[in-house]
Parts: C-alpha cells; sequence; structure tokens
C-alpha cells in the first residue's frame, strides 16, 4: 500500500517524529556540554570576583589560579554569599550583589577591606542596559575605580552610607551617577543599600568598635573577635584593637580575655 504523502495523517505523524528526533538531539548536545558551560559560568564568577579585587586581564587557568589564591573562605548569610579574601596581607570582604537595572537584573561584587570598613574596588554587571549608557557599568573601569575607597558606613553608624548620586556632596561615602543613565544609577545605588544593610554583623561591630569607643558595640565586637581571637590580642588595652584580623588562636580563655578587655 502506497503512502499518501499529501495526506493530513502523515504529515502529522512525520512532525511529530521529526520534533521527537530534534528534541532528543538537543537535549542529548545540552547534556554533553553542560559540564564545560557550568565550568565557563563558575570561571566568569571568579573572574568577576577578582575584578572586584582590581585583578585584571587574568584569562583561563590563570585566573583561576589566583583565585583559589585570594580567596580564603565562602560563606552565605541573609541568602547572599560572602568571600573572605587576602590581598597583599589586606583582609578583604568581597560582597555578591543583586538588583535591578532599567531594562533587567544587574549584580556584581563589592569587595570591602576590613577593618577599615572601605571600598577595595567593585565590579558591576547587566543583562540588557543601554550601550553607550547604562551599560557603562559594566564597561566603564574608570567608573568603577570611583567606588575605591568610598566608606561603607560613617560616624560609627551602621547605616550604609556608600551611594551613587547624581550630585556629589559628601566625596567620602558618594559617587556620580553614570552620565546619561540616572535609572541605572539608581538601580545600582538601590542595589548597594538592599545588599550591604545586611553585612555580617560582625564587620559591622568591628568598624562601630573603633569609631565610637561605645561599650555595648566594643563588647559585641569582642564577642564575634572570640573565636579567631589571638591571646596578645585580647589583652589590649583598647577595645580598638578587638577585631577579627588580629587573630589566630580559637580559645575559650582568650574569649573571656577580649570581652573583658571591650568592658
Amino acid at each position: 500500500m502506497k503512502l499518501n504523502t499529501n495526506s493530513n495523517a502523515y504529515i502529522i505523524i512525520y512532525s511529530a517524529i521529526l520534533v521527537v528526533i530534534v528534541a532528543f538531539l538537543l537535549a542529548f548536545v545540552y547534556q554533553a556540554l553542560k559540564p564545560m558551560q557550568d565550568r565557563n559560568v563558575e570561571l566568569d564568577i571568579q573572574k568577576q570576583i577578582l575584578y572586584s579585587l582590581n585583578i585584571r586581564d587574568l584569562d583561563g587557568q590563570e585566573a583561576q589560579v589566583k583565585y583559589l589564591t585570594v580567596v580564603r573562605e565562602i560563606f552565605p548569610y541573609q541568602g547572599r554569599k560572602y568571600y573572605k579574601c587576602n590581598v597583599d596581607g589586606k583582609d578583604i570582604v568581597v560582597v555578591e550583589l543583586k538588583g535591578m537595572g532599567l531594562w533587567g537584573g544587574i549584580g556584581g561584587y563589592i569587595a570591602i577591606e576590613r577593618p577599615q570598613n572601605t571600598v577595595y574596588g567593585a565590579y558591576f554587571n547587566h543583562e540588557s542596559e543601554t550601550a553607550g549608557l547604562g551599560a557603562e557599568i559594566k564597561d566603564s573601569q574608570a567608573w568603577q575605580e570611583k567606588f575605591i575607597g568610598k566608606k561603607l558606613y560613617k560616624d560609627g553608624s551602621k547605616d550604609v552610607a556608600l551611594s551613587v548620586v547624581k550630585k556629589v556632596e559628601d566625596p567620602e561615602t558618594q559617587v556620580d551617577c553614570v552620565t546619561g543613565a540616572t535609572l541605572t544609577s539608581n538601580g545600582v545605588n538601590d542595589m548597594i543599600k538592599t545588599c550591604l544593610e545586611y553585612f555580617p554583623e560582625e564587620f559591622k561591630s568591628a568598624d562601630c568598635c573603633q569609631a565610637t569607643k561605645n561599650k555595648e558595640c566594643c563588647k559585641d565586637a569582642a564577642e564575634h573577635a572570640c573565636e579567631h581571637a589571638d591571646k596578645e590580642c585580647c589583652k589590649a588595652d583598647s577595645c580598638k584593637h578587638v577585631k577579627e584580623d588580629c587573630c589566630k588562636e580559637k580559645t575559650q580563655e582568650c574569649c573571656k580575655e577580649s570581652t573583658a578587655v571591650a568592658e
């Protein structure tokens, strides 16, 4: 019996078989390439973190090696990832940022030098901002470098002072918005405020302790420092010395000494 290739039944069956074959091939290719895609995504994230640490122009394996050298610990907090790093002997925490721009999602990483709580570096990314305008948050290294040295907090406050504004009035904490991209800049500002609002309390406390010498604040700082504390550090005669970057030994005795110093 000869098939009627012009019949509706033949066309439907032929199309269904073709769709199944194509879907199978696509699924096979996707599964085959997924490990490579995952590695590329992981490498891209590592490079973005390095960019926020002002380490650029590294590719492939060189970037991976450098990342493993500077990133000492990754920990989640309030739904975000924080990366404890050490660059040239400086203790730095890189914070993952996520927000919304004018046309879609924006993100990036901002590196905070401890215990000063100043910006060590920043890198921003986007999904679909306008080329030459909003896209400058990613494409302009010069604009990203404007964040370097800015203070995260001010006058001992735990409220985030770092911001992106149209007119800079406080050069210690403010950065000029991208020219012609006010809405995207506002998105970056909101993202910074939102993401850094939940900066781990141990970091806020140590800075507060140094800035205000407030007894309750210092006590809080000491408690967080305890788990990392070094005996000589804990015996220091001022709470400004009770900070996590001086700590090496984890002992209960040192913990008590640290709290006593703060009080």
